[in-house]
């Protein structure tokens, strides 16, 4: 009979170990999944921040793409060749570029080459003014973020400036070649993209930046 009963006892006290064991396990799968449906809290600095390195890379990656690009076609088909072939491939890159991050990278300056690139709102005339400035009294230009769309986009420009002697053969003052020339005139007959010098201001980057997008790529 006592042999029953401490069995019966013993019995009992696995099951009852085996139940704190689920209990406690279902604890812990409990809380985990509340921390996988926790919402983070990003406060706006937080978001102006990654937007501004967000565009700081945008911005790399589109200029190197377009200093490749034109350093290929000049070596395939010579600086005249790379005029053309700028005109028809320049845009489209611009365009594959935004289309990938799904923001809107655009090139933007008052003298213009391609009549597409002109100023398309009052922020991006307001802050090429600005660069425009800063270079007429010897200032530093920065890169710089502004809220526009009632604040659910983020406008990062970033100034253009001439970077090498490659630039020069196209939008230089006495380092165009004849038949550059001729057809820079025949492809863009308003085209009042040249004179520059070296580290002259070129533009600015444009890039709208959906605060929704900044969120999904950044955190």
């Amino acid at each position: 009979m006592k042999k029953q009963i401490l069995g019966t006892i013993l019995s009992l006290t696995l099951v009852g170990c085996g139940a704190g064991t689920e209990r406690a396990i279902d604890r812990e799968s409990l809380q985990e999944g509340m921390k996988k449906q926790e919402v983070k809290v990003l406060r706006e600095a937080d978001i102006l921040q990654a937007a501004m390195e967000w565009g700081d890379e945008i911005s790399q990656e589109a200029q190197k793409a377009l200093l490749t690009t034109l350093q290929e076609a000049i070596a395939s088909r010579g600086t005249v060749g790379a005029v053309e072939y700028c005109n028809v491939a320049a845009l489209p890159l611009m365009d594959s570029l935004s289309n990938a991050y799904g923001v809107t990278v655009r090139r933007v300056s008052h003298k213009l080459r391609n009549p597409a690139d002109a100023p398309l709102i009052e922020m991006e005339e307001i802050l090429l003014e600005a660069y425009v400035y800063n270079e007429e009294n010897g200032l530093k230009s920065e890169s710089n973020l502004q809220k526009i769309d009632g604040g659910e986009t983020l406008l990062y420009t970033k100034p253009i400036t001439i970077g090498s002697g490659l630039c020069l053969s196209c939008h230089g003052k006495d380092e165009i070649s004849t038949e550059t020339l001729q057809k820079i005139n025949e492809l863009y007959p308003n085209d009042n993209a040249t004179g520059h010098e070296l580290n002259s201001l070129r533009g600015m980057w444009s890039i709208k930046l959906p605060k929704s997008a900044v969120i999904n790529a950044k955190f």
